[in-house]
């Protein structure tokens, strides 16, 4: 199995035994939920602590910055290869780091999503009126 994201690309590796008797898968998924859980309690309490909520304006200001970055990168980009001249070392680097910059902030908007998805810290719907 393979799961896309954003980003990266995770393989499954979960090991599941076929020729096991009943029983003992039963234990196994039991033992493997408390496994799951106890990484759902912990990410809730230590992000729930750490960030507490988000809500739109935050996710605004995340989507911008992140949206502001790839622009910087991709018109940096244009404007370095408008001669037509191989990139130099120091460009090659430029590049590089607004890439990353883009990157991270990419990152930081789909983990905070995930955390909402997953309920590791509250959403504030913004207020109506």
């Amino acid at each position: 199995m393979a799961i896309m994201t954003s980003s990266t690309r995770r393989v499954g590796d979960h090991f599941e035994p076929s020729d096991v008797d009943p029983q003992v898968q039963r234990r196994l998924r039991g033992y493997l939920e408390q496994i799951d859980y106890t990484a759902f309690a912990s990410n809730k309490a230590v992000l729930g602590a750490t960030v507490a909520h988000v809500d739109a304006e935050r996710f605004q200001r995340l989507a911008v910055a992140a949206a502001t970055a790839r622009a910087k990168w991709v018109a940096e980009a244009a404007a370095m290869t408008e001669a037509g001249t191989t990139l130099s070392e120091a460009q090659v680097a430029r590049l590089a780091h607004l890439r990353a910059a883009y990157d991270e902030l990419s990152a930081v908007y789909e983990a905070t999503r995930r955390m909402v998805e997953r309920g590791y810290i509250a959403y504030r719907p913004a207020a109506q009126g």
